[in-house]
């Protein structure tokens, strides 16, 4: 028996005649967009990795040009494409804004960027804080942090016994800054050495994920170790602008001006037997996908994940009865 030929037209699976209705799209109906596939962030921290043995390969000032191919050849590398062309400023914009930071860069005694490797370190993990809060407003002002109702008073809550960690005010007054320094040099180990904080405010999302971590540091460090101890938290846009004027590596954008991201103590444990503990605490937080990590030497910047931000958010409820 012969088998039919099919006419050139026809394929399996289509209408059998040319009578047959044909599905129409309802009238303004656009086709749905097929979201793009997230970064791949650990393939991108690991590039970074890579590319910082490269950077300190070429850090003297005679390596500039050589530094400037490197970069631009590296951040088109798909791993490292993938992420910073996905934040708002796109690949060309970061590589424009990471190359005229390696140009401005002074070492000196406030900044994290101990040296170039650590500035592009600083500069391209950060920009995962970038990429994941891309859409959210900045605080602009610092009028705007202190009047915020997005953002809670810790002194209110450290009053009642309601944070696992700990804490220091910037000092607003001269007075207080002459008490400052005479305690330091009286007991130079009891804090950790930092300027404190500016805005005693933050997210409950971000207290209630500074608690967790508080809890759980406790829980694995050795005894007599005092509680985690916060550095930095929410800090407006015009504050972030007066730091990098000092000296600081403050980036921008940056999750601190979004409010969701946090600066803890680190080389201060040292002494107590406890750095590798809070570290290796603070890294599986990240294998989690819960937290971008930013190792800055003394302390250690974190970013809270968007997809960590609802059960934070319900986990401080519970705690405060609210």
């Amino acid at each position: 028996m012969r088998v039919p030929s099919r006419s050139p037209g026809q394929q399996p699976g289509s209408p059998p005649s040319p009578t047959a209705p044909a599905r129409r799209r309802p009238s303004g109906a656009t086709a749905r967009r097929v979201p793009a596939p997230a970064p791949d962030l650990p393939a991108y921290r690991a590039a970074v990795t890579e590319l910082l043995v490269e950077v300190g390969a070429l850090a003297d000032a005679a390596s500039t040009r050589a530094r400037q191919v490197l970069i631009d050849e590296r951040l088109r590398e798909p791993a490292l494409a993938a992420v910073l062309d996905a934040t708002p400023q796109g690949l060309i914009g970061a590589r424009e804004t990471l190359l005229l930071e390696m140009a401005r860069y002074q070492p000196n005694d406030r900044t994290s960027a101990t040296d170039l490797g650590a500035l592009v370190r600083i500069y391209l993990l950060s920009r995962i804080d970038v990429l994941w809060w891309q859409d959210a407003p900045s605080f602009v002002t610092d009028d705007q942090v202190n009047g915020s109702p997005e953002l809670v008073d810790l002194e209110w809550l450290r009053r009642r016994d309601l944070l696992r960690f700990r804490y220091q005010e910037q000092p607003a007054t001269i007075l207080g800054r002459a008490a400052r320094g005479l305690r330091r040099r009286l007991r130079p180990d009891a804090t950790p050495r930092t300027a404190g904080l500016l805005f005693r405010r933050a997210r409950r999302e971000v207290v209630a994920l500074l608690n967790d971590l508080g809890r759980e540091f406790t829980a694995v460090a050795p005894p007599a170790t005092p509680p985690l101890w916060v550095t930095s938290l929410v800090r407006s846009a015009e504050h972030q602008y007066r730091l990098r004027r000092l000296g600081y590596a403050a980036m921008l954008p940056s999750g601190h001006c979004l409010g969701y991201s946090a600066d803890v103590e680190l080389a201060w444990f040292e002494r107590f037997g406890a750095r590798e503990a809070l570290a290796e605490l603070l890294l599986s937080r990240q294998e989690a996908g819960e937290l971008n990590v930013i190792d800055e030497g003394q302390a250690w910047h974190l970013c809270l994940a968007p997809t960590a931000r609802r059960r934070l958010r319900r986990a401080y409820e519970a705690e405060m009865g609210v």
